[in-house]
């Protein structure tokens, strides 16, 4: 028997490569290696489960032994990978046990950007980017009224909303002038922070937290003009950092995440990455439809097709109810020219280039009934 096909990670995009590989190929010996539980859940509905009173045991869609026999697959949990030897093709384990590999996909996706803070509370600032961080964070807020956000874009705005549903009082801290700085516009960030706003949400804008203490109310944060202001729990969500030490390491060349072609081959024609650890074509992505993109590519890829990776433009939906919004962000131009027309119940955004082609799209509240006819003539992502 061939040596198997080992995909380290158990997310989106590890499964999602998986099933499509097994689509093609039901045969070859497929292993997966995680470092958690290995049940099936989607990450993006971490950050808006509260609403629905969602426990960590029911966001889990498919348990890992009902994954294992849908994909004919050995899953090994709470298992790391300690490093990667490309030239014996194999891995080693945690446990100090060996894994060979006929071909090797690294779905490791991103950690937490962790700010330089100072404080005694610092350690315990949550963060929530798998299951286990959500049941931690889930579990601290019994009794919680109010839940300082580090962080306005795409996953501190929906935590935010989130929280609302809860009756906690979500306070948004972003160096930045306007919520989602890095998708949108001004002016379309000053609308969606009047609707978040309205509906509850506090925003300290234009500073950044400097330190975070404990306090008798829970935490005190120190803002860098000095206020302060006391909540319950401290809840970063400022970015996030493409797992590359272990390709690093292995000798695969890294940028911003773990460098492959649009085959998602890393500089070793054995290895493969994908997800939110992966950058193809200086582009890392850590959205769904791309991550489903490049499954169906490497799929292919691995049961001996050709395919090469494309990106059409991908609107992203933002889970934030109290302002329904849709962002289509133009990729690699900050300085982007936009056109905007705003009333009381809806804001269109379009960015439009020199020949009229469009670049990027907004679409909040009530406009975002307009998607389907503009989202069709965006400018493609990856041609």
């Amino acid at each position: 028997m061939s040596e198997p096909v080992v995909i380290v990670g158990s997310g989106l995009a590890a499964y999602n490569c998986a099933r499509e590989f097994r689509k093609l190929d039901s045969a070859t010996p497929l292993t997966i290696v995680t470092r958690d539980g290995g049940g099936f859940y989607s990450k993006p509905m971490l950050s808006n489960a509260l609403a629905g009173n969602k426990t960590p045991q029911a966001l889990v869609m498919k348990p890992v032994e009902k994954m294992a026999e849908e994909l004919n697959a050995t899953i090994l949990t709470r298992r790391s990978v300690v490093s990667i030897d490309t030239q014996r093709r194999q891995l080693q384990l945690d446990d100090g046990a060996a894994l060979a590999y006929r071909d090797l996909v690294l779905a490791l996706g991103a950690d937490p950007v962790r700010l330089q803070l100072t404080g005694d509370a610092t350690p315990e600032i949550l963060s929530v980017n798998d299951l286990d961080d959500y049941a931690r964070f889930a579990e601290r807020l019994d009794g919680v009224r109010r839940v300082a956000i580090l962080g306005a874009g795409l996953i501190g705005c929906e935590f935010a909303n989130d929280l609302l549903a809860r009756g906690i009082e979500p306070v948004v801290i972003d160096p930045a002038l306007w919520p989602l700085s890095r998708l949108v516009p001004q002016q379309a960030g000053a609308w969606l922070q009047a609707k978040l706003a309205a509906a509850g949400v506090d925003f300290r804008l234009g500073l950044a937290a400097s330190a975070v203490a404990r306090s008798e109310a829970g935490y005190r944060l120190t803002l860098a003009d000095g206020s302060e202001l006391e909540a319950g729990l401290v809840l970063s969500a400022v970015g996030l950092r493409p797992r590359t030490a272990l390709a690093g390491e292995g000798g695969l060349a890294v940028a911003r995440g773990i460098v492959v072609d649009r085959q998602l081959r890393s500089s070793d024609a054995h290895v493969y990455a994908l997800g939110d650890c992966a950058e193809v074509a200086t582009l890392n992505l850590p959205f769904v439809m791309p991550i489903m993109q490049q499954a169906r590519t490497l799929a292919a890829v691995l049961a001996g097709g050709i395919a090469e990776l494309a990106y059409p433009a991908m609107p992203v939906v933002v889970k934030t109810p109290a302002c329904p919004t849709v962002v289509a962000p133009v990729l690699g131009q900050s300085d982007a020219q936009w056109q905007i027309e705003a009333t009381d119940t809806g804001l269109l955004a379009r960015s439009v280039g020199v020949a009229g082609e469009l670049l990027g799209l907004v679409l909040m509240g009530e406009a975002t009934k307009q998607r389907q006819q503009f989202a069709p003539n965006l400018v493609p992502w990856l041609a």
